[in-house]
């Protein structure tokens, strides 16, 4: 019986740090050029970060309240596991104020494709330090990430 939990630990481990952990080498199409996760620190920008996403292509301007309910959907099954809605960290960082530190295209790029940000972002390796896992890709539309964003700003008082 002790080598069965012995095994049965060691296998739950194996696979929960596969699933948490990074995705490799990917490549991300940028709408200006291809960036991968080989991109160097001197490269980054951190206004923008990693990805398709920028100020021509996420639009802000108003808020849209079913967009947000769909978002508060989204994030109840994929984000709250992990993120509060308040500053307070769970596993992650806790997500009040969060659409007031980074610019609504960084947040769609990292919640799109969180590896190659964190393998180059200083800000997002201090906080990997602090919460000792790493952010999993979930893997989200293009949809239900902008849906998640405008949840993220409905929780940041945009109306």
């Amino acid at each position: 019986m002790r080598k069965f939990k012995s095994l049965s630990l060691s296998v739950f481990s194996a696979a929960f740090l596969l699933s948490c952990g990074g995705g490799g080498d990917k490549t991300v199409e940028s709408s200006n050029q291809s960036e991968t996760a080989d991109s160097s620190p001197s490269d980054y920008d951190p206004q923008r970060g990693i990805g398709k996403w920028d100020e021509t292509n996420v639009d802000v301007s108003s808020f849209d309240a079913a967009m947000a309910a769909e978002g508060k959907k989204i994030s109840d099954t994929k984000c709250t596991s992990c993120h509060k809605m308040t500053d307070e960290r769970l596993v992650g960082p806790g997500w009040k104020g969060v659409t007031e530190r980074h610019k609504p295209f960084w947040i769609m790029n990292f919640i799109t494709e969180p590896d190659p940000m964190i393998d180059v972002d200083p800000k997002l390796q201090e906080q990997l330090e602090l919460c000792l896992v790493r952010m999993p890709n979930q893997n989200l539309t293009d949809n239900e990430a902008r849906a998640v964003l405008e949840f993220m700003r409905e929780n940041d008082g945009a109306q």
